[in-house]
């Protein structure tokens, strides 16, 4: 059967990358781009592109009737910084914009969906090492428990309508195609861009705040293999765990410098992002994934960080 895909929020941080994996295994024209907005990404304009605004059910659904998709992905999302700063837009966007994609998505028959969830669920009273995957779940961000209802929702339709809605909950995601959308741990994507261009960069986390981050190349890669996995096998309706390299800036900073001896890291005092951060896990349990669909990590710190600086400098 020949797959159609739609990628709703393909201009972020996830997209950009997804997009252009998806069109290299699916084919161009098979992976139609979306965004509320235009790009200039030439991954993206590599293939058909649709304005849309997942708020826009109609919208939503006129796009959906054009290419009849086997397959969604719904990206579209306002991250834990910028949802604190505007928490009824973010509650608005994570979950009637979610809400929208599973109604269609029961409308239309449609094979697969996937969301993204986050480590943001998690809150004080989680476990803070190797969270484990059923825990005590008590977000204090906007993002974080818009997430968490999505989660619900997401197992909701799965045990009521029978739809096939898959999820990580991605660590921080640290890739170098593309500019951070407003999360609490874009420093790790930051200081890669200002380590080459300033020699210097101030961390709005302090130095000993550890958190679970994942290299992009794996993320998209444990996406794409959470889709292709057989249904049967798949335990969690909510959303997988996702581990990641757990580090601190300090940890981070000391691996740039060993590729760029001069670098500084200095830090900021009182950003109200150290307090997101504080209630997230220092460590993530991701046993489920491995023994689900065989997830398996490849890269760490040191590869990863000669990577970033690698493809940056180019």
């Amino acid at each position: 059967m020949t797959e159609t895909i739609i990628v709703l929020g393909s201009n972020g941080q996830i997209g950009t990358e997804l997009v252009m994996n998806l069109r290299a295994k699916y084919g161009n024209n098979q992976v139609v781009a979306s965004d509320i907005r235009q790009t200039d990404n030439a991954a993206i304009k590599s293939g058909p592109f649709e304005l849309v605004n997942v708020l826009d059910k109609e919208n939503l659904h006129q796009i959906f009737e054009k290419y009849k998709p086997t397959q969604v992905y719904l990206l579209a999302a306002i991250l834990s910084a910028v949802g604190e700063q505007k928490p009824k837009l973010a509650w608005d966007l994570n979950m009637n914009g979610l809400i929208n994609v599973l109604d269609l998505a029961v409308e239309f028959k449609i094979a697969k969906v996937f969301w993204p969830s986050s480590i943001a669920v998690f809150g004080p009273h989680s476990p803070m090492e190797n969270t484990p995957q059923f825990c005590i779940m008590d977000p204090n961000s906007v993002y974080g428990f818009s997430k968490l209802a999505g989660e619900r929702w997401c197992e909701y339709y799965h045990a009521k309508y029978g739809l096939d809605v898959r999820s990580i909950r991605y660590p921080g995601l640290i890739g170098w195609r593309s500019e951070p959308g407003g999360g609490t741990t874009d420093y790790a994507v930051n200081i890669f861009h200002e380590a080459l261009e300033h020699g210097k960069y101030e961390s709005f986390l302090s130095a000993d705040t550890a958190l679970p981050m994942m290299y992009m190349e794996d993320a998209i890669r444990a996406t794409l293999e959470l889709m292709d996995a057989p249904a049967d096998k798949l335990t969690i309706r909510s959303s997988y765990n996702l581990g990641g390299i757990s580090f601190t800036p300090a940890q981070l900073s000391a691996e740039i410098k060993k590729h760029l001896p001069d670098f500084e890291i200095s830090y900021a005092a009182h950003d109200p992002r150290q307090a997101i951060a504080d209630s997230w896990p220092n460590s993530i349990d991701e046993t489920y994934a491995q023994k689900d669909w065989g997830w398996k990590q490849k890269f760490d710190l040191a590869s990863m960080t000669a990577d970033m600086l690698e493809n940056l400098k180019k």
